[in-house]
Order: C-alpha cells, then structure tokens, then sequence
C-alpha cells in the first residue's frame, strides 16, 4: 500500500496520476500547503524540505520525495510508463528532467507573479510569461514530430501535462502550439488522468 501525501497543485497532480496510470493501491492523506501545513514535524520526518508530494511505500518500508523521483520510483515499482533500453529509457529521462528543470520553475514563477504575489512586478510577469511561451514552442516542436515527449506515452508526460493543462488558469492559450494542443486533448482524455487530476 502506498500513502500518498499531497495537495492540489500540478505537482501533486503527477504522483495521484501515476498512481492511477500503474494502478497501485493508496492512500490519499491532504497536506493543505496554504495552512502551511507542510511545516508540520509529522510531513517533515518524511520530506525534510516540507513540499508535496510524497509517498511512503508501506510494503518495502521505504519513503520517497520529489515528484520526479516518486515518478521513477513507482515506474520502476511496476514496470510500466519507463522503459529499460537505455535509448528509449534516456529519451523519456531527458524530458522528465527538462520538466522538472525548466516546465515546472518557470511555469511556477509565472503563476506566482501573475496570480498571487502581493505586489503586481510587470518586469517578473513578462519575463516568466514569455519563458513559459519559449518553453511551450520547444514541447509544441516536439510533439510535432511524435505523439508523445519521450515517444510512448510514458513518466516525462505524466510529469509535463499537470502543468501545461492549467494554460487558461494563466490567461494563456494553446492555438500558436497545436502540436501541444493535441497533446494535452489526448491526455485529458485518459481516465487514469481523468481520476487523478481530482485528487485529493
């Protein structure tokens, strides 16, 4: 049985999703990250630097924090969405870390400084703005020549898709990327996604 500890942000959505992908049982436990409740000793003992999410693997008695690892580590758990021939498994790994180096901060910083820093920064909001635009032509270039980032459907999407999915909560839109437009309708529509997009 896993537990898994997160709350609504797209980084939480990538674990509840891989959970429901690979199908492993879990437990769901709210960690209301606006309560602060991340600083809590309880969620520190399983991740020192107090983010969600976070699993604990009660079968092998093994916790693990960092989206991008708990996406590794469940992949490797059951065999599915990463593959072991090193091409094919490296063309998957360079997209989760892409993700995780460049979707996520940057996506992060812009939502941040549109939507809830206390002071409105036009310099931080164009700047994170037009990052994220960059970011969304290099995924749109991509899925232009493949329907999926690392070739079959996989973790580096499973990592990517919370984030672009959230496009109009950013007062953005996908039609100058339809290659990544598709992408994200194709998505959608899996009921695994569908089921783990609403957890908790």
């Amino acid at each position: 049985m896993i537990d898994l500890y997160t709350f609504t942000t797209p980084n939480g959505r990538k674990a509840s999703v891989m959970l429901e992908e690979v199908g492993l049982p879990y437990t769901t436990h709210k960690i209301d990250i606006s309560k602060g409740e991340q600083f809590n000793p309880e969620f520190i003992a399983i991740n020192p630097n107090s983010k969600i999410p976070a699993i604990v693997d009660r079968d092998a008695n093994l916790s693990v924090f960092e989206s991008g690892a708990i996406l590794i580590y469940l992949a490797e758990k059951t065999g599915k969405l990463l593959p072991t021939e090193p091409k094919a498994r490296y063309a998957v790994l360079q997209w989760l870390m892409f993700q995780m180096g460049g979707v996520g901060p940057m996506f992060g910083q812009f939502n941040h400084f549109k939507k809830f820093a206390p002071e409105k920064i036009p310099y931080a909001i164009n700047r994170y703005e037009k990052e994220t635009l960059r970011i969304y032509g290099v995924l749109d270039k991509q899925l232009e020549e493949q329907e999926f980032l690392g070739g079959d459907y996989s973790i580096a999407d499973i990592a990517t898709y919370p984030w672009v999915a959230i496009y109009e909560f950013q007062g953005l839109t996908l039609n100058e990327h339809p290659h990544l437009k598709r992408w994200v309708e194709t998505i959608r529509e899996r009921p695994a996604v569908q089921k783990g997009m609403q957890v908790p």
